[in-house]
């Protein structure tokens, strides 16, 4: 499972010119369900991503967490995340989960991230052809791949 985070100011997501999830400060989420992934990479991603200490204290240092700021989290699914662009030009995106298997990842990645204690929890729409608008602070953006954290 592959996120990228973005530290925001705003984020907002539209649906057929639809706002269908808004938040200010915290991170917009793009989240890539890959073939294989199962709760335990969602479980480890989400708890990583809510104790991740990149908000910036009165000293200007990156030191606080979402719950320090009483931040929130727009998660939008993107399964381009898991494109191979090794050969070719156009990429091949096998290496992501069906949408029977993602979507059921994605919304206990969304849970979890509650249980974490995200007071505000945004979501895209699964599968929607989905505009998504941020003001990036810092800018802050970040990679992260479940496969490379600790268990």
């Amino acid at each position: 499972m592959k996120a990228i985070l973005q530290r925001v100011t705003r984020a907002e997501v539209t649906v057929g010119g639809d706002s269908v999830g808004a938040i200010y400060q915290g991170f917009l989420i793009l989240l890539g369900v890959a073939q294989g992934d199962d709760q335990t990479e969602a479980r480890v991603l989400a708890d990583k991503i809510a104790g991740l200490r990149v908000f910036t204290d009165p000293n200007d240092k990156m030191n606080l967490s979402l719950a320090d700021i009483g931040g929130a989290v727009l998660v939008i699914s993107n399964f381009t995340l898991c494109a191979d662009c090794s050969h070719g030009r156009r990429p091949s995106f096998i290496g992501a989960a069906r949408p029977e298997t993602a979507e059921p990842l994605y919304e206990f990645f969304c849970e979890r991230l509650r249980q974490n204690g995200v007071k505000k929890v945004e979501q895209g729409i699964f599968g929607a052809d989905m505009q998504v608008s941020l003001v990036n602070d810092g800018p802050v953006t970040i990679e992260i791949n479940s496969k490379d954290l600790k268990r």
